[in-house]
């Protein structure tokens, strides 16, 4: 299931390589429908999707689209199972700025339609 939010960029973490095959990005979203209490969410980019924040910056106001993961695990020092949720952006862009989509046509391409 996706999930949008949208918020100020708070904090962007540098990437990190956890395996040969996976590296992951956090960075952090500051929202919130009244300014006086402000909310904070820690998000991360796996993979290719990390390079999304190379240019943005603290302070940018931005939507994310994301899904929510999760998974049990038994604790190697009580022997109980917990459980760890990560909420992972897969797009994020600029508030006020339209990335055109693979398919999507401009007004421009169309007024060059011959007919």
């Amino acid at each position: 299931m996706s999930y949008t939010i949208k918020g100020t960029l708070h904090k962007i973490e540098d990437t990190v390589q956890i395996s040969d095959k996976f590296s992951k990005r956090e960075f952090v979203l500051a929202f919130s429908d009244n300014p006086k209490y402000p909310q904070f969410a820690k998000l991360q980019a796996t993979g290719d999707k990390c390079s999304q924040l190379d240019d943005l910056n603290v302070g940018d106001e931005v939507s994310v689209e994301f899904n929510v993961r999760g998974r049990a695990y038994t604790s190697k020092k009580t022997g109980e199972e917990d459980y760890f949720t990560s909420l992972d952006a897969w797009r994020i862009e600029r508030v006020g700025e339209k990335q055109e989509r693979k398919g999507d046509r401009s007004q421009r391409d169309m007024d060059d339609i011959p007919w």
